[in-house]
């Protein structure tokens, strides 16, 4: 026979206490950041080669994104407020890359979330039918050139090492490159955007189907269109189905 508890009020509390404890871990759990990186002994990345070793040897995007955090290997590091790392967890398989962050994406450290941003957020939750959160978006850049100049060939040259390794730790089945600059950088080609996009590209074991920049659809609406035959390429891919438009459409 059990005995009786000597102060229930007390059994209660602790129980309270246990699952508001739970609920926490849980909801740090659902949580989009990336968990903390334990501090690498390494000093921070000074030099091309410096990257390139520290990205190879990163296990796990959290180191990745420490040591990003902390790289002095290019001028750019002079000038940013923070580094630009990645947003979503990659659940579709699905990753967006662009050139370099802008004035907004270096004040909250996030890629895409201006106006760019904004449309790319609807290309992919009203468009293809998905959360943001389920795919990933980066950039070849990750701090932002003054002024939102054009990189130069070194400062894309010295970055790329945290780029590739993203990838492979990221591992999508589908890149979409967003605009002429990154799909040539992610394809290794020079070429027009005309003859770049509109067909999917074997890369390996990844497809990589290039479209336009969000800023150029801004510029530029009619080619909208266009841009959405390059999605609805990617959905083919991964298999994800296009939404039904509203009156069947």
């Amino acid at each position: 026979m059990s005995q009786p508890l000597e102060d229930p009020r007390a059994e209660l509390e602790a129980l309270a206490h246990a699952t508001r404890r739970a609920a926490r871990r849980q909801q740090a759990l659902g949580r989009r950041e990336l968990p903390p990186a334990p501090k690498s002994k390494a000093g921070p990345a000074r030099t091309a080669a410096d990257v390139r070793a520290q990205a190879a040897a990163a296990p796990d995007l959290a180191t990745l994104r420490e040591c990003v955090s902390r790289c002095q290997a290019c001028d750019l590091s002079k000038t940013r407020k923070q580094t630009v790392f990645m947003d979503g967890r990659g659940t579709r398989k699905l990753m967006f890359v662009g050139e370099a962050p802008g004035a907004d994406e270096d004040q909250q450290g996030v890629p895409f979330v201006g106006r760019a941003g904004q449309l790319l957020t609807e290309i992919i939750e009203k468009g293809m039918g998905i959360s943001r959160d389920e795919v990933t978006i980066a950039n070849v850049l990750k701090c932002r050139p003054p002024e939102n100049r054009e990189p130069t060939p070194a400062e894309k040259a010295t970055c790329t090492p945290w780029l590739d390794r993203q990838v492979e730790l990221v591992d999508p089945s589908v890149i979409v490159p967003l605009g002429r600059h990154a799909a040539m950088h992610v394809l290794r080609i020079e070429s027009s955007m005309g003859a770049m996009r509109g067909r999917i590209h074997a890369q390996g074991r990844r497809q990589v189907v290039p479209t336009y920049h969000p800023a150029y659809l801004l510029r530029s609406p009619g080619e909208k269109k266009e841009c959405w035959k390059d999605i609805q390429l990617a959905m083919g891919v991964l298999g994800i189905p296009v939404p039904a438009r509203p009156g069947g459409r």
